[in-house]
C-alpha cells in the first residue's frame, strides 16, 4: 500500500492539506491581526448580513474579511453619526448655553437629535 504524505499542497486553489486518517482536510487558519473591536454597528450589520445576505456574508467569513469589514464599517459609522449630530446641534442651537440654563430641555433635544442620526447611519449605512 502506497504510504500518503503527512502534508500535501494544491496548486490550483492554493491550500495546504493535513492527512487524518485517511483523508486529507484543509488546513484553514484565521487571520488574527485585526484586533480592532466590531461595535454596536457592526454587530448590527452582522445580524443584517446573516439573514439578508448569507451569501455574502459566507463569502466574507471564507476570505477571513469579515471582522475587517465590521471593524471599517462600525468606524465609518460612528464618525458619521458624530458628524451628523454636530450638524444637527448646530442647526437647532444646542448649545452649552442652553446645557446650563434649562439642562432637562438639553437633554430631551439631545436625545431626538441622537435617534435621528441614528436612523439616518441605519438606513444609509447599517441595513442596506
Amino acid at each position: 500500500m502506497k504510504e500518503l504524505k503527512p502534508r500535501i499542497h494544491d496548486d490550483r486553489n492554493g491550500l495546504d492539506y493535513v492527512l487524518c486518517v485517511d483523508y486529507y482536510i484543509p488546513a484553514l487558519t484565521l487571520d488574527d491581526t485585526d484586533d480592532r473591536p466590531i461595535g454596536k454597528y457592526g454587530r448590527m450589520h452582522r445580524e443584517y448580513l446573516k439573514e439578508h445576505r448569507p451569501a455574502f456574508y459566507n463569502g466574507l467569513i471564507l476570505s477571513c474579511q469579515l471582522h475587517t469589514y465590521l471593524a471599517d464599517l462600525n468606524e465609518q459609522a460612528t464618525e458619521r453619526c458624530e458628524r451628523i449630530v454636530q450638524q444637527m446641534k448646530e442647526a437647532e442651537g444646542v448649545t452649552e448655553k442652553l446645557k446650563m440654563q434649562n439642562p432637562m430641555y438639553w437633554v430631551q433635544c439631545m436625545n431626538s437629535i441622537r435617534n435621528r442620526a441614528e436612523e439616518i447611519i441605519n438606513h444609509e449605512m447599517i441595513y442596506c
